[in-house]
């Protein structure tokens, strides 16, 4: 994976439809260094020390495709970074065509994309970052990338570009804060290379701010101005000059499925280029011959729209070459029955499961009282006891939202945030809740990204006890719940199910919970949470977070946010013939270093 995304929690398809990430970058607060722990499993042909990119030495690209499928959803836009576009199946696409100055390693390690250039750390107060773009680092239309394309990234996630009012952004981005975390954007010759930023306060995610997103010489040209004139546009504020260069960023990239938008307006800067896309079966990268950095190992990449319950038959019959899955135990059984035929990865994912209460218009769940009774009849542990276990027989119910349970400081967080008292279901309790507030019978529509097998079942055992306490659930799965225009984004559900995945990010979680962001999908506010994340975003000292994660966990389990219910396990499977698939445990999939996979000889 090059392109680095900006925020901790992406929806998760199989875990949820959209890999919408939370979006205020994490990371280290220092300047990343590779990792010399965490070796990946799977079948590699290159020696794998440490958590990033194999070293494969000079390499060609070779001739042939490899096959594979992250799931059913179909692909949605060249650009995946509106909110609505912004999606584990989407991004496991658009990733392995746009660079970006970082790369998550398999245990969320942060390195440097050397490809496309270097970032130092000049000052730290104030905190000033220096980046430089490398010399022949260019689009695939062989147009150099320059300081203006970090200008456009800078834009684009810029609140303060509006059309009169910050509830009424310019650019529909799922990132929206750095205009204030870096009030003045990128400062340098905005047709060179070398560009540096200044943020207003410390910011513990630094590493992770993505300057470098679509092409800015495209957008400008679809809205009638040169390269310069929309950089410069960008950087004195001048809104009224970006209208339609921002409508071109928010919609003219996006076309009815099948059909791809005119090659001289989707160039790439990384290894793949969009090469063909087949409605409802399947989208192939060809790779960029013209790449300026490590040459992509295998020419075609297809990605296949598969149902996670069709992808091992499809793996045995050699239709696709490499599955991500829905773990499940049938899946885990039917792969291990497979034998040599196949290689299996597995392991811890930061991607955890949850439910969301809908906060919006008259939903009966704005009221706490119901809030605590449909968590008292939810059978977490059951769900954890059937449904997980047997994939990870170390899995445990879990408690908290920003740490997780294989983590050194699960334990310090929950101990200091909650008490208990949902670990174990208790109808009484909540018949009573349900009687006080004249509640029995209320409907919860529980809403989700189906066919997901796993989901269905957690909905059914959700139903079986939360009936019983008085309420009445309804699966709400549907296909097109987390699509542009679907269930999610219209509101009309009670509760969603799904999972946020993350690459280890620190000050992330803001763009969820925090009034009025992004990723705060059922619009939960409470102006305490608010403060807290601004401590939390502010702070390079790692002890100040680990204090300001207890304060916000407490205060989510106090007005039950949402239920966290558990971690995934990790599950993914390539044909033995397949070379360089690995494991990660971050937001970015089993297609992290998808560029590297060859076929053995």
């Amino acid at each position: 994976m090059r392109f680095q995304r900006v925020s901790k929690a992406v929806v998760v398809g199989a875990a949820m439809a959209l890999a919408l990430s939370a979006c205020a970058p994490g990371g280290s607060g220092t300047d990343p260094k590779a990792s010399e722990s965490g070796a990946a499993g799977g079948n590699g042909s290159a020696e794998v020390t440490n958590s990033g990119l194999a070293d494969l030495g000079d390499i060609t690209t070779k001739d042939g495709a490899i096959a594979v499928s992250v799931g059913a959803p179909e692909f949605i836009s060249y650009n995946g970074f509106t909110p609505n576009t912004y999606s584990t199946y989407n991004s496991a696409i658009t990733d392995r065509m746009f660079a970006g100055f970082s790369y998550f390693g398999t245990d969320g390690t942060l390195y440097p994309n050397e490809d496309l250039g270097s970032y130092e750390k000049i000052s730290d107060d104030p905190l000033t970052i220096k980046y430089t773009i490398s010399e022949n680092a260019k689009w695939s239309d062989g147009t150099p990338i320059t300081v203006a394309d970090s200008v456009l990234a800078w834009g684009v996630q810029n609140l303060n570009l509006n059309e009169g009012s910050k509830e009424k952004p310019l650019f529909n981005s799922v990132s929206v804060d750095l205009g204030d975390t870096v009030p003045k954007g990128p400062q340098g010759d905005v047709a060179g290379k070398e560009f540096t930023v200044e943020f207003s306060d410390p910011d513990p995610d630094w590493a992770l701010q993505s300057w470098m997103l679509q092409p800015a010489h495209v957008v400008a040209k679809e809205a009638g101005m040169s390269t310069e004139e929309l950089a410069n546009a960008i950087l004195a504020g001048e809104s009224d000059k970006l209208t339609k260069a921002a409508k071109f960023w928010n919609e003219g990239w996006t076309t009815n499925p099948g059909t791809l938008p005119k090659e001289e307006i989707m160039p790439v800067s990384g290894p793949y280029k969009l090469g063909s896309w087949k409605a409802g079966e399947s989208v192939t990268l060809v790779a960029n011959e013209d790449y300026y950095g490590t040459p992509a190992a295998t020419k075609e990449l297809n990605f296949r729209f598969v149902e996670d319950a069709a992808m091992v038959q499809a793996l045995q019959n050699k239709d696709i070459d490499v599955i991500g899955p829905q773990p499940t135990v049938d899946t885990l059984a039917q792969l291990e029955a497979l034998g040599d035929q196949v290689a299996i990865q597995q392991g811890d994912t930061l991607t955890w499961e949850h439910l969301d209460f809908n906060f919006r218009g008259k939903n009966a769940f704005k009221n706490l009282e119901l809030r605590k009774a449909f968590a008292m009849c939810v059978p977490r542990q059951n769900i954890v006891d059937n449904l997980v276990k047997p994939l990870n027989p170390e899995a445990v119910v879990m408690n908290a939202r920003e740490v997780f349970p294989f983590q050194d400081n699960y334990e310090d967080v929950v101990s200091a945030s909650y008490d208990g008292r949902y670990d174990q279901v208790d109808l009484e309790g909540a018949k009573k809740i349900l009687e006080a507030e004249d509640a029995v019978g209320t409907t919860v529509r529980i809403g989700y990204s189906a066919p997901n097998e796993r989901r269905t079942n957690e909905v059914a055992a959700i139903k079986s006890s939360c009936d019983e306490a008085g309420f009445k659930v309804e699966d709400a799965g549907d296909p097109k719940f987390f699509a542009p225009g679907g269930t999610q984004e219209r509101g009309d559900y009670d509760v969603a199910l799904f999972a946020w995945a993350g690459s280890g990010q620190i000050s992330s979680g803001q763009n969820i919970y925090a009034t009025g962001k992004p990723q705060n999908y059922g619009q939960y506010s409470n102006e305490q949470v608010d403060a807290e994340w601004e401590t939390l975003a502010r702070s390079l000292d790692p002890a100040v977070h680990q204090e300001q994660i207890k304060k916000i966990e407490k205060l989510l389990w106090d007005d039950l946010y949402g239920i966290p219910v558990f971690a995934h396990p990790g599950l993914s499977a390539s044909g033995a013939d397949i070379q360089n698939v690995r494991h990660t445990a971050t937001q970015n999939g089993i297609v992290w270093n998808a560029e590297q996979w060859v076929r053995a000889e």
